[in-house]
């Protein structure tokens, strides 16, 4: 079940699917690889504009909170200040053949976008502890897959995609979404996040406010002979936002930047040990930042780019904010417990012990769930 849906109080109003597929165009696929005791990993695509809307550019901007991360493309949004290609989460070790995939995938369905020249965004977070992450279970064609199975509506939270392997907050991580709408004026926009959650120490957990980390205590199990633990707080967590408000790259930047303030909502302090990268893109402006070889005509064309002024940006930040911080706990109560590589195993957040938990300080959870131990 979803945070809401059990109760949690959240503030805000969400779109109607409550996830980051509200946004106009945004598309969501998986591929999720459990096979066997020890892969458990998989490939998440973001399509900013759908499969039909690659090569198209948004205007976007990324931000790391901490860098023990990788996120490939950066160097190019920072310099255009746009994206124009799917982006792909998965493991720390997968990155090389899913940015093939990526490559593949373009070189095949988009002929016209810039086929000399690529800059794919594939980013990551380690899900070691579950899965084999020195196999060779996730291949190149498992990111063309990803982008294939891309759909608008309602999109699955917990363990799939490439957070099949993942914990957060020492329980079952994973994948989770949310979204926020704005009013500006007489228009109303959407702000949604998509979540890989692989971060946080269990005495950190915050929900709602209530501060049931301190009262969840860790119980690691022994590590493997020879194989040093993990501490907590280890992992990483990958964060993008989409919106269809009308911003300036710069303003996609200042809204990476907020992510923070959604994940510290929940409890996190930010281990040296995670890697915390963030991106942001608005899908307004859809032809202003082209960036395509010059005609050889004499021609000298210019655009223009509509955008939200910024003394106007604080509802936009504030739906960045609400929506990470939605999003991380749909992780939490959208994920099963998992055992993986080596035996490992991780326990779901439980539910029942939380609501007792949030109750005690008078926000309890609905009584229609069933505890997940």
């Amino acid at each position: 079940m979803r945070a809401r849906e059990l109760g949690i109080p959240l503030t805000g109003e969400p779109g109607p699917w409550n996830a980051i597929t509200d946004v106009p165009g945004v598309e969501v696929g998986y591929v999720t690889l459990c096979e066997g005791a020890d892969v458990r990993t998989g490939v998440t695509a973001l399509l900013p504009r759908g499969r039909d809307g690659v090569g198209l550019p948004c205007a976007a901007g990324w931000h790391s909170f901490n860098g023990n991360g990788e996120m490939t493309g950066t160097a190019w949004i920072e310099e255009s200040g746009s994206l124009a290609v799917p982006v792909l989460i998965t493991n720390t070790y997968a990155v090389g053949p899913v940015h093939r995939g990526v490559i593949e995938w373009v070189r095949a369905n988009c002929r016209g976008m810039a086929p000399e020249w690529l800059l794919p965004v594939v980013t990551e977070t380690w899900d070691g502890h579950l899965n084999d992450i020195h196999g060779t279970a996730v291949e190149s064609r498992h990111a063309a897959a990803a982008i294939e199975a891309a759909s608008t509506g309602p999109v699955e939270e917990g363990c799939v995609g490439g957070g099949t392997g993942m914990r957060c907050y020492g329980f079952k991580g994973g994948s989770g979404t949310a979204s926020r709408v704005v009013e500006y004026g007489e228009d109303r926009y959407t702000v949604g996040a998509f979540v890989q959650a692989n971060f946080g120490a269990r005495r950190e957990l915050v929900v709602a406010g209530v501060p049931v980390g301190p009262e969840l205590p860790d119980r690691p199990g022994p590590a493997p002979e020879g194989e040093r633990q993990v501490p907590p707080g280890a992992g990483s967590v990958i964060v993008v936002v989409a919106t269809d408000a009308p911003l300036l790259p710069g303003q996609c930047k200042a809204l990476a930047r907020r992510v923070t303030l959604g994940l510290a909502r929940t409890g996190t302090t930010g281990s040296h040990f995670s890697g915390d990268i963030f991106l942001a893109f608005s899908t307004a402006n859809e032809s202003a930042l082209t960036s395509t070889f010059p005609a050889d005509d004499g021609s000298a064309p210019y655009e223009s780019m509509r955008f939200v002024p910024w003394g106007r940006m604080d509802p936009f930040y504030g739906a960045v904010v609400e929506s990470v911080e939605e999003a991380v706990l749909n992780v939490l109560t959208g994920a099963h417990s998992m055992t993986g590589r080596d035996g490992h195993h991780v326990q779901a957040l439980p539910l029942d012990r939380v609501s007792e938990l949030l109750a005690a300080r008078g926000a309890g959870l609905s009584a229609a769930h069933e505890p997940r131990l």
